[in-house]
């Protein structure tokens, strides 16, 4: 029985890796078509979805894989191979539709069912006014990625409720039909994904549709006694295990130029010496370096997961400056690479719309993410080391 399970567990990974290669493929032909529109197209998001990846973290209550996060993080990673906007979907859209798991059995019911994408915004900038059993939103969030494509909206507010001295970190569900969304996505890097600022006016939220940041961070559990023990997402630390998608994304990249350095470096003579970089001690020793360095955000990567799956096994002693560290740490040096190997290549990699103008600008946008800043990880992390409160989330 255990070898069959297991046996069922590995194809349904494997399925959802070809599925993640098909993603990747056609998001890379239309890369310039995203770039244009500033948004994956339509295609892509429906083969997101026709290869189960957007359910890919969904409960098994709910018919959904119910997959592990080292699964969840290889997804994501083979279609960064081929489009970091792609990617960057791929990880959220199946994220963010696991969100009902922390909530209220109603609340969770009517999300799942109706069967659509969730996008959010986890930025408390909304306001919260009671009305009955729920609460009027208001608000303006921008960064909302994918919300062109998705049927619900968490967006981040302070709610005071009855029982509570203080607000509470909360992320009311709202349905993105009742919300302006305001197509504003026009950046460096990252076009496709589609990260466009939502307006909310007075939009009234039933209260098992409001999703309470805080108890699921602390308890990292659903609120109900009876829950499946088996949920991956149940029992880790919320936020870093939120936030995991983000290096995978910039390690999939770097694996993507680093294929890329070495094919143009393979057919390249230099004009100055005539000789073929392939067998120059010069390229040889950047590709060398380059390759050990990805090891590297590979190993920490590896670390972090470790640290991430075994939290509570290890008595929930891992902070969440050591996770911020450790994911930033990957991704800066999946961003020096891609510089690296830019600059190696020298002016005939500069051209627009090659893979490594477009690697290059995706990697670099990962990289100013909130989650993914590492001079903000490190102080926290160095705060921590010495016994200090950071006050980082993950």
């Amino acid at each position: 029985m255990a070898i069959h399970a297991l046996n069922e567990k590995d194809s349904v990974v494997e399925q959802l890796l070809i599925g993640a290669e098909k993603v990747g493929r056609l998001a890379e032909q239309e890369a310039q078509e995203a770039e244009k529109n500033a948004t994956i197209s339509e295609n892509v998001v429906k083969m997101i979805k026709e290869t189960d990846i957007s359910r890919m973290l969904l409960p098994k209550k709910y018919g959904g894989p119910q997959v592990d996060l080292k699964a969840f993080a290889k997804v994501v990673r083979t279609v960064a191979n081929y489009n970091i906007s792609a990617a960057w979907l791929a990880y959220l859209y199946p994220l963010h539709n696991m969100l009902p798991a922390f909530l209220p059995p109603e609340g969770r019911d009517e999300i799942v069912q109706q069967g659509g994408l969730i996008c959010d915004i986890f930025a408390a900038l909304g306001k919260a006014e009671p009305e009955g059993d729920g609460y009027r939103i208001s608000g303006k969030w921008s960064f909302v990625s994918g919300v062109l494509h998705s049927d619900w909206v968490g967006v981040g507010v302070m709610i005071q409720f009855p029982d509570k001295e203080k607000p509470e970190y909360c992320l009311p569900m709202l349905k993105v039909s009742e919300v302006e969304v305001v197509e504003n996505w026009d950046t460096f890097g990252l076009r496709g994904t589609g990260s466009n600022q939502v307006i909310a006016e007075n939009v009234y939220v039933p209260k098992e549709r409001i999703l309470r940041i805080e108890p699921a961070e602390a308890t990292r559990r659903p609120p109900e006694e009876d829950y499946d023990k088996d949920y991956p997402v149940y029992g880790v630390p919320f936020f870093p295990a939120f936030y995991l998608g983000f290096p995978y994304m910039a390690i999939g990249g770097a694996e993507r130029i680093l294929k890329e350095f070495k094919e143009a470096t393979e057919k390249r003579v230099r004009l100055m010496d005539g000789v073929r970089e392939s067998e120059s001690p010069r390229s040889q020793r950047v590709l060398a370096e380059l390759t050990t360095e990805f090891h590297q955000a590979e190993g920490l990567m590896e670390k972090y997961m470790d640290l991430l799956i075994n939290y509570e096994k290890n008595g929930c002693v891992t902070q969440n400056a050591e996770f911020f560290a450790l994911r930033t740490k990957a991704i800066k040096i999946c961003v020096d690479i891609a510089v690296r190997a830019l600059l190696t290549l020298g002016g005939g990699a500069l051209y627009k719309g090659g893979a490594m103008e477009l690697f290059l600008r995706d990697i670099l946008s990962v990289a100013t993410h909130k989650t993914s800043l590492y001079e903000d990880a490190v102080a926290a992390y160095g705060k921590e080391l010495f016994g200090f409160h950071s006050g980082v989330r993950g």
